[in-house]
């Protein structure tokens, strides 16, 4: 069974993002499972806490999360143009101490997609990430994309996605990411 961890950069109890995220849970092929982990509780970065207080439990519990997966999913917002600062400060957490780079993110198989309300999807943010995945030594899935624009009219009130075609687009967006994944399995550290 291949095992995603897929992680939403949002904290919004409504996030396009985390419903995105919960879609692709049921569209995934039958022998992969998607995880939803969480960025919730991760407190700013402060060195002066860690050298005091050491890792917050929910880093720690991150940092296992991702370990453990055999591919990360990154299902990003775009604030500003750019990658949102809850979840890049999320990241950063996880690479602390920096001897846990390798452990955590060497290697791993990643993937990017995200959805707004705007036009252009997602675009900007997810080319934001790349060289953030390029610095954590990842195994970026380049083959495909996923940009959700205009996601009011892809998700009901309820978060339910409602667009077939965008439906479809995920299932093969998922199935894409998959088999990256176990083609990278000889690659990727375990």
């Amino acid at each position: 069974m291949t095992r995603i961890l897929a992680l939403s950069g949002s904290l919004r109890k409504g996030s396009y993002n985390t419903a995105l995220l919960r879609a692709a849970q049921g569209v995934m092929p039958g022998d992969a499972q998607l995880i939803e982990g969480s960025i919730a509780g991760i407190p700013l970065y402060n060195g002066d806490e860690e050298e005091q207080h050491g890792l917050p439990d929910a880093v720690a519990e991150l940092k296992d999360q991702i370990a453990a997966a055999d591919g990360l999913l990154l299902v990003t917002p775009e604030y500003n143009n750019s990658i949102p600062g809850v979840f890049k400060n999320a990241i950063d957490w996880t690479t602390r101490p920096s001897k846990d780079i390798e452990r955590i993110y060497g290697g791993r198989p990643v993937a990017l997609m995200g959805a707004t309300p705007g036009g252009f999807g997602t675009l900007l943010s997810q080319d934001a990430w790349l060289s953030v995945l390029r610095t954590l030594g990842t195994r970026p899935w380049f083959e495909g994309r996923l940009l959700v624009s205009r996601a009011h009219k892809v998700f009901d009130d309820d978060g339910a996605m409602i667009d077939e075609d965008m439906e479809g687009r995920l299932q093969d967006f998922m199935a894409g990411f998959t088999a990256f994944i176990r083609e990278s399995r000889p690659m990727a550290r375990q």
